[in-house]
């Protein structure tokens, strides 16, 4: 059982399970959070999808109610920035210079959006998407859109964030264009084969694919973005651009205090029960570089269901639990008509050799499966549902699985 003071740098979603399994689990001891945004911890899915189309209030992004805080006796500081972790003395350090002390730490300090070095990113009218203030801020020029006409948004890159705005602008009436620098958008993650399926469902929608595209400046008149300057020598006229080339993990606060960083995929290094290089510091969301038996390596994930799950489960081992992380990585995308969830890992073209589709692409209902010497890595459902438990049960199973019991997977 954990002793002293519990304290929970971060303010997602990994943050807020964390301490409410705290008291789920009977912790009775100090709780605090140190988050750095002017909110309580919340989550981000809804920042690209329907929380940016205005179809839900503020208060759909927050998990726990502002009194549960209180209720629960957790204190909660927001607008706080922590800037130094001592491991030696148990104390974190915040901006203003108030200091804290801790029995045991969970870093769950999230990540930042990739910054694009070209010219012009200042500009206005450029946006990022990693906060509420930047979603409402990309909302509005939705919403100007609508009372104007169509705008002329430009995307920046072409993975599942870009994509996702991408489908919310054209709800919009937005004139949409999508900078991507792989010959399918979603690639790395996909590959070309469902890469594809979403190319062409932009596509489809009126979105431009620029394939193969390298933005090399952000254009402007006076101040304001007037587009994007590609390497080719072609401009994409644009009122609006939203530059979403990734996520970095903020690592900084964890290695400034000599916590091991995994150079592999830039996470903090924690043992399978989230556990740091420090005994009394425990790490969860997107910073967590996490070993997975079935993978045979560590993996780090950016997407809310890591938050969801790992939260939780490290605030269990604070308090004592010894099971290993158990669940497999999983993220899901709504665009246009189209929802999909994705169970499993596969590290790039070199980590699958084949592809199996089981359903209809072209009618976009079907289970996909990444298989690398006869064993499934990982598994798509697109509108498709209820089947992930299916698809888990056929990643862990030892050896190959039979071609025709993929391919026969949706009935």
């Amino acid at each position: 059982m954990a002793a002293g003071t519990i304290v929970v740098v971060g303010g997602g979603l990994a943050a807020a399970k964390a301490v409410e399994t705290l008291r789920d689990e009977g912790f009775d001891g100090e709780v605090r959070i140190v988050a750095r945004e002017p909110h309580r911890p919340y989550e981000r899915p809804p920042l690209s999808k329907d929380y940016l189309r205005g179809e839900v209030g503020r208060d759909t992004v927050f998990p726990l109610d502002e009194a549960w805080y209180a209720d629960h006796d957790v204190e909660l500081l927001t607008g706080a920035s922590a800037t130094a972790v001592d491991v030696a003395a148990r104390t974190v350090t915040l901006a203003d210079g108030r200091s804290f002390a801790y029995g045991t730490l969970l870093l769950a300090t999230g990540s930042e959006p990739r910054r694009l070095p070209v010219p012009g990113i200042d500009l206005d009218g450029v946006h990022q998407l990693r906060t509420l203030e930047d979603s409402e801020r990309l909302a509005a020029t939705f919403e100007a859109s609508a009372r104007e006409g169509a705008g002329r948004l430009a995307i920046v890159g072409d993975g599942w964030i870009g994509l996702e705005v991408a489908a919310s602008a054209r709800s919009a009436g937005m004139d949409v264009s999508v900078v991507g620098l792989g010959a399918h958008p979603l690639e790395r993650v996909l590959g070309p084969e469902m890469g594809e399926l979403y190319g062409q469902l932009h596509v489809e929608h009126g979105v431009h694919l620029h394939r193969r595209a390298q933005a090399s400046a952000i254009t402007g008149s006076e101040g304001a973005v007037t587009g994007v300057a590609l390497a080719d020598g072609t401009h994409v006229d644009a009122d609006v651009v939203l530059v979403a080339v990734g996520a970095v993990p903020n690592v900084g606060l964890a290695e400034a205090a000599g916590l091991a960083i995994d150079s592999a995929t830039g996470g903090v290094v924690a043992s399978a029960t989230l556990q740091t290089t420090d005994p009394d510091v425990f790490v969860a969301g997107d910073v967590a570089s996490v070993p997975y038996a079935r993978y045979g390596r560590s993996i780090r994930v950016e997407h809310w269901a890591t938050a969801l799950n790992q939260g939780p489960h490290a605030a269990r081992a604070m308090l004592g639990a010894t099971d290993p992380y158990p669940e497999l990585p999983y993220f899901f995308s709504d665009q246009y008509d189209v929802s999909m969830e994705y169970l499993g890992f596969v590290a790039g073209p070199d980590a699958y050799d084949d592809v199996v589709v089981s359903g209809s692409v072209a009618d976009r209902e079907l289970v996909a499966f990444w298989v690398k010497d006869g064993r499934v890595e990982a598994g798509m459902a697109v509108n498709v549902w209820d089947r992930m438990e299916d698809v888990k049960a056929l990643i862990h199973r030892d050896g190959p699985v039979d071609r025709a019991e993929l391919e026969s997977f949706v009935g």
